[in-house]
């Protein structure tokens, strides 16, 4: 062991010592080390205070004029509202700073906070401490405490009440700006989105704090001129020009006012902080050489030759500082300035977070519809009723406790011959099922010699069938409503899912393609003040644009539109436009993908008996996505029942495939919610036409409705499938026939009163396939009429039943504008995956 002590070395420790001179200096080592280990973790864990205390200390000695010291009591009131557990060091070195300044100073700061302390516990005591009477409270302290110092010193003047009441004033300005800059230091959760007044409520918290340092040099250099100057060099990196400019600006006036001789700095820093953020793209060496280009500028102009050299030097060691700056420290000042990049990522990386947690509990809530589905759906399917089940035994206890518990010869049948008894039982169990009107003169002759009361029996028998039939229908009826719960349920968390994916997509930022559309744009004269893609997958692109509108004139369908189509090489369309800013005249248009394909249609019915209302309902909607959707129902029988039915029928599948549900469950869904609304024998008919407006690949769902038809020129295509209406049974098996549509084909759909027409002796198909090929015109409003139009000539102008005739045409979308060509403009290149 002893060995294994000589063996460790330390920097600086003699080797060939003895193993205990080595213990005891290795001791001495390890306490320093744990020693200094402590200090750093003691700093760390307490930076934030000493940081404000050390403000505290220069803004405790900052001065305006030499005769103004409105910081300290301002920077104490912000502390004590916001922080309370740093009162006592920052109010220590308030003090401490105010020692510094000129004699009445320390006394005028240290009443001024003295009161304003009194001023708080009083407010704290009736619970009306808020931070918006602070401004106040430090008008009225400071106003006090100079007045009185006026009051009791060597003279009473107009300058004096000026200057005192100059003093409360700025105290309560600095009051509102501290409120705006301390909670920058002082909160835990630093957030990342400052407003510009923030920001600039910052600088001048910083600048004041410069202002402490007013009269301390190193070699004839002023302290407040390099800080300054290395603020600057700091934000012009950050912020550019604009906001390197604002720094200098601040900086310099407040400076000024803490010296009159260095008024000059003013706008010296201005023109160094604009220099410095305009050579930013060149980093850190850009920034730097714009500072000196600026500072030692306007030093020639402004200063004498000594002058010129100490802005040199005081310029070169704020910039030593701005080199010596660690990365982490510059991006985490970049993350409170709007419009930088650091900045950007931060919210973006925010947003995504959200976003991820949003999508994440939308598909933990998905999972647990999912699961109550799956619960309902098993307790529906478990839960069935079964006749016979348990049915045997609930007899037989009806009647041995109604009827044979005072019979004499309960003994001879339920002891001695239970068997026999128990199958006779049986069989007039069979008989009133298969009979329940069964009288007492259909009891078997073999029942009526055992049994001493047959017709009793039968009576009580008879009874508990028709309850066990009432039990056995609610039953039924719990099962359907489970049933529909659990396919409900189902579609809701499919709904859930497809919107989870939705909000997990991920937009890339595609500042290249934005740039493109931005110069074609603007070649054609069009002010553009922000284009934001969206989307560029395609058939799916989506873009919205910022721009400055002219009225009397739609330059978005004229040109805008047109020459994006160009650039992307698909049709673009504009698909809404709202007026952002009418003073400014600005406009926010949204461009998507045009449909390949538009779908026009025509109507035409007449009710039963020619009466106004009638049973059939008809819909031609979008349905989003890009579907097109044309339905008809017919409910059975005439008027306003009917009516109703079939157009509840509709709605509900509507608002069930807007919302991104299956075909077939949505299908099921309807036929639960019209099974059991309906206490009687209602139903309906249900006919879409589901058309994908990019392909014209259309989906036919036909539920106990007639064949529809497809005129393709002088060929007509019929469409048919053998499906029961909804409403009639549970569970209803759904086919769905897809057909590939071309442009020109008119879709016609119709219900049983124009299919029918012709009655049972003619070949209804081949009818109704000669009306359409005799009609000439293919407008589908024309088609509609003449169809319906033959069909009631056919019938000699009578209306047996309702009629109604759904026609929809499918053509070639052909934008109103053509495509706008600029030379110099290439096609964009889309990203391989955009996600």
């Amino acid at each position: 062991m002893m060995e294994k002590w000589n063996v460790i070395q330390f920097p600086g420790m003699k080797a060939g010592k003895g193993s205990t001179e080595a213990r005891e200096e290795l001791s001495v080592r390890l306490k320093q080390w744990i020693t200094s280990r402590k200090a750093v973790q003691f700093v760390a864990a307490r930076k934030w205070v000493l940081l404000l205390t050390f403000m505290g200390f220069l803004l405790g000695k900052a001065m305006i004029l030499n005769e103004l010291s409105p910081f300290a009591i301002a920077y104490f009131a912000v502390i004590a509202f916001m922080r309370r557990d740093y009162i006592i060091p920052v109010g220590a070195a308030l003090l401490a700073g105010s020692l510094f300044a000129p004699f009445p100073v320390p006394l005028i700061v240290a009443s001024e906070m003295a009161i304003f302390y009194l001023l708080f516990r009083g407010l704290e005591s009736y619970d009306r401490a808020e931070l918006s009477y602070a401004p106040t409270m430090v008008f009225t302290t400071t106003f006090m405490v100079k007045l009185f110092a006026v009051v009791i010193g060597p003279s009473f003047s107009w300058y004096a009440m000026l200057m005192l009441t100059m003093d409360s004033v700025l105290s309560f300005v600095l009051t509102l700006v501290f409120i705006q800059a301390i909670p920058i230091f002082t909160y835990r959760k630093k957030k990342f989105n400052l407003k510009s007044e923030e920001i600039l409520c910052l600088i001048i918290l910083l600048a004041s704090v410069m202002t402490g340092a007013v009269g301390w040099t190193i070699q004839s250099l002023s302290v407040e001129h390099m800080l300054s100057r290395y603020l600057i060099l700091i934000f012009a990196l950050v912020g550019g020009a604009p906001l390197g400019a604002s720094v200098g600006v601040i900086t310099g006036l407040i400076l000024s006012l803490a010296d009159m001789s260095a008024v000059y700095q003013m706008s010296l820093l201005a023109f160094a902080g604009m220099l410095a953020g305009m050579l930013r793209e060149g980093k850190r060496a850009g920034v730097a050489l714009g500072m000196l280009l600026g500072s030692s500028i306007l030093s020639i102009y402004l200063g004498g030759p000594g002058d010129v050299m100490n802005s040199l030097w005081e310029t070169c060691a704020a910039i030593v500082l701005f080199m010596l700056t660690p990365k982490s420290m510059m991006a985490a000042i970049s993350k409170y300035v709007p419009g930088t990049q650091d900045h950007t990522k931060s919210q973006h990386e925010y947003a995504k977070r959200i976003r991820d947690i949003t999508a994440e509990r939308v598909t933990r809530f998905s999972q647990v519809f999912r699961q109550l589905s799956r619960s309902f759906d098993q307790m529906s399917g478990t839960g069935e009723p079964v006749q016979n089940e348990g049915g045997m035994e609930h007899f037989m206890n009806a009647v041995a406790e109604g009827t044979c518990a005072g019979c004499f010869k309960r003994a001879q049948c339920w002891d001695a011959k239970f068997i026999q008894t128990y199958k006779y039982m049986t069989d007039v169990m069979s008989s009133i099922e298969a009979n329940p009107e069964m009288s007492g003169k259909q009891i078997p002759v073999e029942w009526n010699r055992v049994c001493a009361k047959p017709e009793e029996v039968l009576e009580v028998m008879r009874a508990q069938y028709g309850l066990y039939q009432h039990n056995m229908q609610w039953k039924r009826q719990i099962v359907d409503s489970r049933q529909l719960v659990a396919e409900q349920l189902s579609g809701v968390s499919q709904v859930m899912e497809d919107l989870a994916r939705e909000i997990q997509r991920e937009s890339e930022e595609m500042v290249q393609q934005e740039e493109q559309i931005r110069d074609a744009l603007e070649s054609l004269g069009l002010s553009i003040h922000s284009i934001e893609i969206i989307n560029l997958e395609a058939g799916n692109v989506e873009i919205e644009i910022v721009h400055a509108y002219t009225r009397g004139f739609d330059e978005c369908r004229k040109m805008i539109a047109p020459l994006i189509s160009d650039v992307l090489d698909e049709h673009i369309a504009v698909l809404h436009e709202t007026m952002t800013d009418p003073r400014q005249g600005l406009a926010t248009v949204t461009f998507g993908s045009a449909k390949t394909y538009e779908v026009t249609t025509g109507v035409a019915a007449a009710a039963k008996g020619g009466d106004l209302l009638s049973g059939d309902s008809f819909s031609t909607v979008e349905l989003g996505n890009g579907t097109f959707a044309v339905a008809l129902s017919d409910g059975m029988g005439n008027g306003e029942r009917a009516r109703m039915e079939s157009s509840a029928a509709l709605n509900i599948l509507e608002q069930l495939l807007q919302s991104g549900m299956d075909e077939k469950l949505a299908i099921k869904s309807v036929n639960s919610v019209l099974m059991l609304r309906s206490p009687e024998e209602m139903y309906a008919t249900v006919d879409m036409a589901l058309i994908d407006e990019y392909t014209a690949e259309t989906t036919f769902m036909k539920i106990g409705s007639t064949p529809s038809f497809i005129k393709r020129g002088q060929e007509v295509i019929q469409v048919s499938a053998s499906n029961l209406p909804i409403g009639i049974i549970k569970d209803i098996e759904v086919d769905l026939v897809t057909v590939q549509l071309q442009p020109g084909d008119i879709l016609i759909m119709m219900t049983d009163g124009i299919y029918d027409a012709p009655g049972y002796a003619v070949n209804k198909e081949l009818w109704m396939k000669r009306l359409i090929q005799e009609i000439d015109s293919d407008d589908p409003q024309e088609v509609a009429d003449c169809l319906l139009e033959s069909v009631i000539r056919y019938q000699q102008h009578e209306i047996l039943d309702d009629m109604t005739v759904v026609v929809g045409k499918v053509e070639h979308y052909r934008p109103e504008w053509a495509t706008l060509r600029v030379p110099g403009i290439n096609r964009m290149e889309r990203p391989r995956t955009v996600s």
